[in-house]
């Protein structure tokens, strides 16, 4: 069985979408995961399943239990816990930047056009490093400052997004490997 990261997006964050981790570890084990477990209060759920064949389809059931089960529409995304490792190890920056940075994952690989755009903005204080699946961001003085956060990248690449930071990131390819 496959090891899955599924990351929820904006749920528990500032009293908004309030979800019961147990409970959402419940509404997994009903749609055929195991080993669920959940990461902090905000959305990150490592799980075990045999049954996924796309990643994008099994995304949209969780979504839809979530909003059965709520009446929460959240974006959600799935990865491998392999290819959220990859996402890790090819951070473009170096490691003591690197673990002061944050991961913006896209839900789908957005245009070259509307990357090579991006790419260009220069910010004083912040930077951005692009890939297929995720726009890397260094924002020293705060994600909560930065201009580079997860609404602007999603607006300037058209694809859905949500992100994480190295902790976060780290954190959960570790309860991934602890599965296997």
């Amino acid at each position: 069985m496959k090891t899955f990261i599924a990351l929820l997006r904006g749920i528990n964050v500032g009293g908004r979408c309030k979800i019961i981790m147990s409970e959402l570890i419940s509404a997994f084990i009903e749609i055929g995961c195991s080993e669920v477990q959940t990461y902090i209060q905000s959305g990150n759920v490592v799980f075990k399943n045999g049954k996924i064949e796309h990643t994008n389809a099994f995304a949209k059931a969780i979504q839809e239990q979530i909003k059965t089960q709520w009446g929460y529409d959240i974006p959600v995304l799935v990865i491998v816990a392999q290819d959220l490792q990859m996402i890790l190890e090819n951070c473009p920056f170096p490691d003591e930047i690197m673990q002061q940075s944050y991961f913006t994952l896209l839900h789908k690989e957005p245009k070259q056009d509307l990357i090579a755009q991006l790419a260009k903005i220069e910010l004083a204080n912040e930077q951005i490093a692009i890939a297929s699946n995720c726009a890397y961001v260094f924002a020293p003085q705060g994600y909560g400052r930065a201009k580079l956060n997860n609404n602007f990248i999603e607006r300037k690449l058209q694809v859905v997004a949500t992100t994480r930071n190295y902790k976060t990131m780290h954190r959960l390819i570790r309860i991934s490997k602890i599965k296997n």
